[in-house]
């Protein structure tokens, strides 16, 4: 039976992508020596939260997901990230793989709330692995199947400055937030009615008018 190792070398951004996409380099061991055909690997990405350091303003902004502080060490969990699959050639030892993560930019989800409130450093991420491996039956030189085991998993640690370059590549200098329709509609007939420009100065004269202003 075919025994696997996994390893995360490298993430970065796809600069070729049609959407925001990390692309994070995998390799993978094969170590008894069988020659795999294929795998159809599936693979679960979580935050750890819990496994860095926050200044004070990322606390802060961090406020919406984990609360006050003093409460983190109850209210700190894994966040998902991503599901992904992929399709992996056959090899001998072992190989290297992209394993391309489509990404959002959307504030309401938490990994893009807790991506978006940090400064630097880096993001530790935990890699869980499943699927099916497809390799070469050494007595009959057919074909035999096993499982990747659930418990087969590594750890990368992403720099902060990957996250920010992939959505300064794709929203530079922007982000984005899900309003409903009522809320869209009322903002058009100010936009309308006051002849402002743009959506964000339209925003900047509501939120001075609330008495907040610009950072």
């Amino acid at each position: 039976m075919v025994q696997l190792a996994f390893d995360c070398l490298d993430g970065r951004p796809d600069r070729y992508a049609a959407s925001p996409t990390l692309c994070f380099k995998l390799r993978i061991a094969e170590i008894t020596g069988a020659e795999v055909h294929s795998i159809a690997l599936r693979c679960q990405i979580r935050i750890q939260p819990q496994k860095r350091r926050y200044s004070a303003a990322e606390a802060e902004r961090l406020r919406d997901l984990f609360g006050d502080t003093p409460r983190w060490g109850d209210t700190v969990h894994p966040i998902q990230f991503a599901m992904v699959s992929v399709l992996v050639p056959g090899f001998q030892s072992n190989t290297e793989i992209d394993l391309p993560v489509a990404c959002s930019y959307d504030l309401e989800v938490a990994a893009g709330r807790y991506f978006d409130a940090l400064r630097d450093g880096e993001i530790p991420l935990l890699f869980l692995f499943s699927g099916t491996v497809f390799y070469k039956n050494q007595t009959t030189s057919g074909l035999a199947v096993s499982q990747v085991p659930w418990h087969k998993d590594t750890s990368y640690r992403l720099p902060v400055t990957a996250w920010r370059q992939l959505m300064d590549l794709y929203f530079p200098n922007s982000g984005w937030l899900r309003l409903s329709r009522e809320t869209v509609d009322a903002l058009c007939r100010f936009k309308s009615q006051h002849a402002v420009a743009g959506w964000d100065e339209a925003m900047s004269i509501l939120l001075q008018r609330a008495g907040e202003a610009r950072p």
